[in-house]
């Protein structure tokens, strides 16, 4: 015969699950899942487009990004992710421009990659050139490397990161290199988020680099950042006869709560000034809204 004691405490534990399951089933009817919003806000012949997570999120951002660039919509392009909030921005993001020195993030991904390859850590030298490359932008340190790793190597790091659109400048000119704010956001996704590209020690290695980045060379995306988060940021500049001066900046926001990057490319700019209040104006719109959402 069956132990009566034994069929009561399994009836009991069965109806106590039970009750958990429907107070579980309850949550989560009371809380789904975030549903992602858009909005598009017009400047110039262009569109900010936004997605998010956050209520009202997307369509502060293209607002707040269109009133930063207008008057310099057609020679800036902007892209930007924010794990945190679930969002992402584009403004002409698949629009090409002179890489100047911001293609140094690259060389050094690609030189990282080619280490991983070979099963070895840098060479002394190498972490001498790359620290130079990165935190002071030293162009003989980026010729050297760009030397080394090659064309070929350079372009096998493109292809595993998925950045299709950007083409290693010619006959040695690494500043010529076509770059888009699209691919230079899939860029920094790799340097803080893992995958078979990179790997952790690597991406640590490239991103230590970008939060030591000499002083007077701190400007662009970091402006308005707060100061919870850790900056890591890597700028460019050029000037050519055709297009003026271009004036780019790249970062990723980390630490205290902060997981998103942001890239902004301009040209057509009369003097390096003016690139950089284009690229700071965007650049503030964003760690405003992005912070002031966090907060509130």
């Amino acid at each position: 015969m069956p132990d009566m004691h034994a069929l009561r405490r399994a009836r009991s534990g069965l109806a106590a699950t039970a009750a958990a399951g429907s107070v579980l089933a309850a949550l989560f009817a009371a809380t789904p899942a975030q549903a992602r919003t858009a909005d598009a806000t017009a400047v110039g012949g262009s569109q900010v487009t936004c997605t998010s997570q956050r209520p009202g999120l997307a369509a502060r951002l293209s607002k707040d990004i269109a009133g930063a660039l207008h008057g310099r919509e057609h020679a800036a392009a902007l892209a930007l992710y924010d794990r945190t909030t679930g969002t992402s921005c584009g403004f002409r993001a698949d629009t090409a421009f002179d890489s100047a020195s911001v293609v140094k993030v690259t060389i050094l991904g690609a030189l990282l990659r080619q280490s991983m390859e070979q099963h070895r850590a840098l060479t002394a030298h190498e972490v001498e050139l790359t620290t130079a490359m990165i935190t002071k932008s030293d162009n003989d340190a980026t010729n050297a490397l760009w030397h080394q790793i090659g064309h070929t190597g350079i372009q096998h790091f493109l292809t595993l990161a998925g950045m299709r659109d950007t083409v290693p400048g010619p006959k040695g000119y690494w500043g010529h290199t076509q770059v888009t704010a699209g691919d230079q956001l899939k860029l920094l996704r790799l340097l803080t988020s893992d995958n078979s590209v990179l790997d952790r020690d690597t991406r640590t290695y490239a991103l230590r680099l970008m939060n030591r980045v000499v002083p007077e060379q701190r400007w662009g995306t970091p402006a308005g950042a707060p100061a919870t988060a850790t900056v890591q940021v890597k700028n460019g500049w050029l000037p050519r006869d055709t297009h003026g001066w271009r004036v780019h900046s790249v970062g990723v926001f980390t630490g205290g709560g902060h997981d998103y990057g942001m890239v902004v490319l301009s040209q057509d700019n009369r003097a390096m000034a003016d690139g950089v209040a284009t690229v700071e104006g965007a650049a503030r719109a964003v760690n405003r809204d992005l912070n002031t959402s966090t907060a509130a």
